[in-house]
């Protein structure tokens, strides 16, 4: 009889407690991450976006308002902040948006406007005013010049002063002129400040000014009336031929100055003058997120009431034309805000959601295939368990030994505790576990049985050693 079958011991499994304390941290490690991406997404929602904004010269109106508004967007703590960028002038800005050097600009629509511009809002109209400054009294001269400019063509030959330094009024100049079929070459154009139109004026070194800037503008209204003397009344010049102006130069519109826009008694001008108008817009990059100018939009139409008490300017603010065929194209976020197709966050960001969502199902589809794949070892372990399990119904039905049967009890409770814990850990099914179950028992019944069978075989007796014969 040999010593009997190997007696093969259980595989070292994980403990449970291990297994929990792995399985606390991985989740643990999923919610904080969780919490952090739900965390940097707020943080960058919510963080305010700098925009650089080009705006000049220096003092200007234009430089006024945009200061309100920096002013009024940090106060209110708005999504979107400007950072202006101070400039030589509407030329100036328009170079810096064109060369990627700031985000916004104000520029001036009669000038040559950058191709990524597209606007935003309309800042400000702008009006031209041309009149001949009234007479001296006692003047002969004074007189007849003055009756001599009562409409535009009366200017060939004369001298006209434009109202600010910049080469985009004499422009504008230029154009009616040419409206009127009076060669530019031909008139004397000087430019001068508003400090400057008093001692012109007295010197008599201009027959006739022209101005641009808002119905109420200041800088227009002080030259007006630096050019009333004694009590005599400027001679408004109509610009009848605006529509004409507009349809051949579609930066232009055709507007009126409204009788009585600079005061004074009598009213000046005394009745309503035509001329052509043109705007200031504050346009943005093209590339600019159509999400960040929705809110400057937004912002802005929104703060303008709250402004305006302090600075009346705000009021000319205007939405952008989103005409197809605008001279400016309107900026796809402005457009969006003024037609109210604005999208809503789940408009902007239903795509994201959906592959994020189905990003987690094939990272979770990911993830039970790794916890698969980790557990093939527990898996394996329990199929040659099993078939030890198995074996060992063989060896109880043939076994000769209590102790040896009680040997082979105590590993099959090791090998049910195994089991048991790759049933717990997901390693094996319900199915694998009925079957091993069967086995069991099927393990339990051969022992039963084989400790009755030896139970009921009589003990061999002792074998006496023979005596010694007697010699």
């Amino acid at each position: 009889m040999t010593d009997g079958p190997e007696v093969i011991g259980p595989v070292g499994l994980p403990s449970p407690r291990s297994v929990r304390r792995k399985m606390t941290l991985i989740t643990l490690a999923g919610t904080l991450a969780i919490v952090a991406a739900v965390a940097g997404a707020y943080y960058f929602a919510m963080k305010p976006v700098p925009l650089k904004i080009a705006v000049g010269p220096a003092n200007s109106d234009d430089v006024k308002v945009v200061q309100a508004l920096v002013q009024a967007f940090s106060r209110d703590h708005r999504t979107v902040r400007l950072r202006p960028q101070i400039t030589d002038g509407a030329t100036a800005s328009a170079q810096a948006l064109a060369d990627g050097k700031a985000d916004l600009a104000v520029i001036r629509g009669d000038l040559p406007v950058p191709k990524n511009a597209r606007a935003v809002a309309t800042l400000r109209k702008n009006v031209a005013v041309l009149w001949v400054p009234a007479p001296a009294k006692g003047t002969v001269r004074g007189k007849k010049a003055a009756a001599k400019i009562t409409k535009i063509p009366d200017l060939a030959g004369k001298r006209i002063g434009v109202i600010g330094k910049t080469q985009a009024n004499v422009n504008l100049l230029n154009v009616i002129l040419r409206q009127y079929g009076v060669d530019p070459a031909k008139v004397t154009i000087q430019q001068f400040s508003t400090t400057d139109v008093a001692e012109a004026v007295k010197d008599q070194k201009v027959d006739a000014f022209i101005a641009a800037g808002p119905v109420n503008s200041k800088i227009t209204g002080e030259a007006l009336q630096a050019t009333t003397r004694d009590g005599g009344t400027p001679t408004f010049l109509a610009i009848d031929s605006a529509d004409a102006i507009a349809q051949n130069y579609p930066v232009y519109e055709a507007s009126e100055i409204p009788a009585g826009t600079f005061g004074g008694a009598p009213a000046r001008p005394d009745d309503d003058v035509k001329t052509i108008s043109f705007s200031h817009h504050i346009v943005a990059r093209q590339g600019l997120s159509e999400v960040t100018v929705a809110a400057l939009t937004r912002q802005l139409f929104a703060i303008r009431q709250q402004i305006i008490n302090d600075f009346p300017l705000a009021a000319k603010i205007e939405t952008p034309d989103t005409d197809k065929d605008a001279v400016i194209p309107a900026h796809p976020g402005a457009a969006a805000y003024v037609d109210g197709e604005e999208k809503t966050f789940l408009d902007r960001y239903s795509d994201y959601i959906w592959w994020s969502l189905m990003g987690l199902s094939a990272m979770g589809s990911a993830g039970a295939w790794f916890a698969s794949y980790f557990r093939r070892d527990e898996r394996n372990v329990n199929v040659s368990q099993r078939d030890r399990l198995l074996d060992m119904i063989a060896i109880a039905r043939k076994c000769d030994s209590l102790e040896e049967l009680d040997s082979m009890q105590t590993e099959a409770d090791g090998i049910l505790r195994d089991t048991l814990t790759c049933y717990e850990h997901g390693a094996i099914q319900e199915g694998t576990l009925t079957a091993f179950n069967i086995a069991l028992e099927q393990f339990h019944n051969a022992v039963a049985d084989r400790k009755a069978l030896i139970g009921m075989i009589p003990p061999e007796p002792a074998r006496q050693m023979p005596r010694p014969l007697a010699v």
